[in-house]
């Protein structure tokens, strides 16, 4: 595997002013924000700080109107019609979360994988890994799963920022000779979590989406990365 050139950032500021921390890539600032504010505003209206009596409700109008549900694309292959209004759900699902700790998590993983993506393989891999880790995310769990549960929150597409950064940590182990094994060891500790809370707490068949959304995006960075489908190219050809 050719190694993924790395983007050099501006030189070192002797500026006294200047800020120890590199900006976030527009690209995930695009993203946190309205995940941020669709929160908020759910909160919001479930404490009563906006929106009147019928704001309490706001969450379960939002599941209903964005998340996605693999019944309903069933249904759809079945009958083979695909309304834009269902369709949008495969791309809405990750900005309404089941509360504040959700989204929380969900932010964690965005703010520091989505930064580290963006500086390595580019600012718009972020949307297209983000994007694509959450379309085919859900596509498995509704192909795969009879889960009647809807599909909802970040996780699936930030799953793809951690196979990006997988598939990065994996180049990096093999450019200095070390066990490229060891590249997988964040999403190993992730699913043993998800394991445990399932044991515990019967959790739903979600994890099928992030598994999902993990290996689009670890398949995904080679090609979105500068110069990676050449490369990749060139590296079939000498098979």
């Amino acid at each position: 595997m050719a190694a993924v050139p790395v983007k050099k950032g501006p030189p070192v500021s002797s500026d006294p002013d200047a800020s120890p921390v590199n900006p976030l890539p527009l690209s995930v600032v695009i993203l946190a924000l309205p995940i941020v504010f669709v929160e908020l505003a759910l909160v919001a209206g479930a404490e009563g700080f906006v929106g009147g009596p019928d704001a309490v409700g706001w969450r379960l109008s939002a599941m209903q109107d964005y998340a996605f549900f693999g019944p309903v694309f069933d249904l759809m292959l079945e009958l083979g019609r695909f309304p834009p209004e269902h369709l949008m759900r495969f791309v809405t699902y990750p900005f309404v979360h089941v509360g504040f700790t959700h989204m929380l998590m969900v932010m964690v993983f965005l703010l520091a994988l989505g930064k580290m993506a963006g500086e390595v393989l580019g600012a718009i891999s972020v949307l297209v890994l983000f994007f694509s880790s959450a379309i085919v995310g859900a596509l498995v769990f509704a192909l795969a799963t009879d889960d009647p549960s809807p599909l909802l929150g970040g996780y699936p597409a930030v799953y793809g920022l951690i196979g990006a950064y997988t598939f990065i940590l994996w180049v990096r182990l093999g450019q200095v000779g070390e066990p490229r094994h060891q590249a997988f060891s964040l999403i190993a500790v992730l699913l043993f979590i998800q394991l445990v809370f399932g044991l515990l707490f019967g959790t739903g068949q979600d994890w099928v989406a992030e598994i999902a959304g993990f290996v689009t995006g670890f398949a995904l960075s080679p090609l979105v990365a500068p110069g990676g489908w050449t490369r990749l190219l060139e590296r079939l050809r000498q098979r």
